[in-house]
């Protein structure tokens, strides 16, 4: 089977960078975000080979994964994989459900 191939949307790699400016910001450094960003690839890497490893969420076709304190949504679209939302669970959900729905 070929490799399934990984696309952010706009959304998610918006989440995504200001989570790390985020954590920019508050730590005066970058190491954080770094680590960060290593442990987003690793879980990418794991849900290529495992693609059906997500929890089925309520919106159609989209599963989520956790990493910590964050979740990775996204859908299967063979050959693709579509990240469509990167999110820090402690945040608003009602914030999180308005940023899905403009998808």
């Amino acid at each position: 089977m070929a490799e399934l191939k990984v696309f952010w949307t706009q959304t998610a790699k918006k989440q995504r960078d200001y989570i790390f400016e985020y954590w920019n910001k508050r730590n005066k450094s970058a190491n954080y975000s770094k680590k960060l960003n290593i442990s987003i690839r690793d879980r990418i890497n794991l849900l290529k080979d495992h693609p059906e490893i997500g929890k089925e969420v309520d919106f159609k076709n989209t599963k989520a994964i956790s990493l910590g304190h964050y979740s990775i949504l996204y859908k299967i679209m063979r050959p693709k994989i579509i990240i469509t939302a990167f999110w820090d669970n402690r945040q608003d959900p009602e914030k999180f459900i308005k940023s899905l729905k403009k998808n």
